[in-house]
């Protein structure tokens, strides 16, 4: 049995605990914060209720697996739905698609919205995607990473190589397959699930939606911070002890390997393992030691480019609006601008800033858990948006900034026909400075690094870290952000610790 301290009680360090516990190990979780759920997190007032990160569970195959390795099924601990229709898009010429919650129906509304052709364009895509999907999974998704030697197991073949393409961007991908501005605007938005920029993003993030729509996109009724609360249940039961309010200051090295962590106040909490499911970049630079065994990470992390981070608005609203969708995308007429901006990219000239005319992403759920009576609604509306940087970018604590640009962002929702403006209760507004000081990310960096460049994904920092007794799990370590593949970092995390 090994002493094991996991930093963050985040979705990927629950899950690890979880997983390590009933493993037979004596494990810990040191969470920072008063709550658990790290980026899954949840705001209430007034009886509004809001899931203040992930809105929707991809892949929920991988959290039934996740349950039944730690001993129960997971439809007794949480109330999975499956959303049909998945998403509403409107596009800025005013032309509207609905896409359904099942992958059979897509290519027909695809048609109807968009005319004759887009849903065979759709469906020859998803069929690329799929293949993608059957290659890498297993070796890339559900394995350890080894750095840019990954590539050699993706590299079974010439057929898989060429299937993947790793030599080409998402754009270009979409550019060779999709004809309809509209269907490429769909899939770009798709890098940003892992707060990329499509020009510069893999092709192979096209399993995302192939993913998405092949196994459909889930709510947790009563929010997803439910979800969260099922996993902390469940890392408990299996004899996991989770302390709130214990901020971890530093990771303790002694003799080349881990020997537990040192908590604010002096306090140290001996420990053969750590799992760290802390912000990649803050455990590097500012948890663990400058130690040679780290150099190369550290300089990895450097060279990396950061992912978006996002600017948040909970509006809580009188009446109800109809037809609303649980997601709905208002797409703007110029995406590259948006990416330029977030990125410092093109005519941005290096200087990020914020989208004078962002996509807006709104969550509404039909959930009575989210709203105090039936006659009103609580939505949670996102912005790609750069991260916290007043030293080179955008300082998102200036005063009058965060007002500034939540009126702007409510004007663009009225210029694209969602006008809310009248009904609003009250709204917060979340910053990707609040985000930082929150999480613990980097600038608010939702996803860590992003997967900017071909061989980005193959240097984030792995699971194993440099230093003996030393595990990564969470959204900016491999595989990537997102829930599906923060539980898989700890599935992984698991079997590289092994049983007790």
């Amino acid at each position: 049995m090994a002493r094991v301290a996991v930093v963050g009680a985040g979705l990927g360090g629950l899950a690890a605990a979880a997983r390590l516990a009933a493993l037979g190990h004596d494990v810990l979780v040191l969470e920072q914060a008063a709550a658990i759920g790290g980026k899954l997190g949840w705001y209430a007032r007034d009886g509004h209720g809001f899931d203040t990160g992930p809105s929707l569970v991809t892949l929920p195959q991988v959290y039934r697996d996740l349950f039944d390795a730690t001993g129960g099924p997971l439809d007794e601990a949480v109330d999975l739905v499956r959303l049909d229709p998945a998403v509403a898009y409107r596009f800025a010429d005013g032309t509207r698609l609905t896409v359904p919650g099942h992958a059979a129906a897509v290519p027909a509304a695809l048609d109807a919205a968009l005319g004759g052709g887009a849903g065979a364009q759709w469906a020859g895509l998803m069929a690329r995607a799929e293949r993608m999907w059957r290659v890498t999974e297993q070796p890339f998704l559900r394995s350890p990473l080894a750095g840019v030697a990954t590539l050699a197991r993706l590299a079974r073949s010439g057929r898989d190589v060429a299937t993947v393409a790793p030599w080409r961007t998402l754009r270009g991908l979409g550019r060779s397959h999709l004809h309809s501005a509209e269907l490429r605007m769909l899939l770009d938005r798709y890098a940003t699930y892992s707060g990329s920029d499509p020009r510069r993003a893999p092709a192979v993030l096209a399993t995302v939606p192939y993913a998405e729509q092949a196994f459909g996109s889930w709510y947790v009724r009563g929010g997803l911070r439910r979800l969260g609360e099922a996993v902390a249940a469940r890392a408990v039961e299996r004899g996991a002890r989770i302390r709130v309010g214990a901020a971890v200051e530093r990771i303790v090295v002694e003799g080349g390997r881990t020997a537990g962590v040192a908590l604010a106040g002096g306090e140290v909490v001996r420990a053969d393992v750590v799992v760290s499911g802390a912000d990649a970049a803050a455990l590097y630079r500012d948890l663990l030691p400058p130690l040679p065994a780290t150099r190369r990470v550290r300089g990895d992390l450097v060279r990396s480019t950061p992912s978006l981070s996002g600017f948040v608005l909970l509006l809580a609203l009188r009446g109800r609006t109809p037809g609303l969708a649980h997601h709905t995308v208002l797409f703007p007429g110029d995406y590259d601008a948006e990416f330029d901006a977030v990125f410092g990219a093109g005519r941005s000239r290096g200087v990020p800033r914020p989208v004078e005319d962002p996509t807006v992403y709104v969550s509404a759920p039909d959930d009575p858990a989210t709203r105090p009576e039936a006659d009103s609604e609580s939505w949670f509306v996102l912005v790609n948006a750069p991260r916290h940087d007043p030293a080179g970018g955008v300082d998102w604590d200036e005063p009058g900034l965060a007002d500034r640009y939540a009126a702007r962002v409510l004007e663009v929702m009225a210029q694209r026909g969602l006008d809310v403006r009248h009904r609003v209760r009250w709204s917060v507004v979340r910053t990707p400075a609040d985000l930082a000081r929150e999480t613990g990310s980097v600038g608010g960096s939702i996803y860590g690094t992003s997967s900017n460049g071909a061989r980005a994904a193959f240097l984030r920092p792995g699971n194993a870290g440099p230093v003996s007794g030393l595990f990564l799990v969470g959204g900016s370590a491999h595989p990537g952000g997102g829930l599906p593949l923060v539980a898989l970092s700890a599935q992984i995390v698991a079997g590289l610790v092994g049983p007790a």
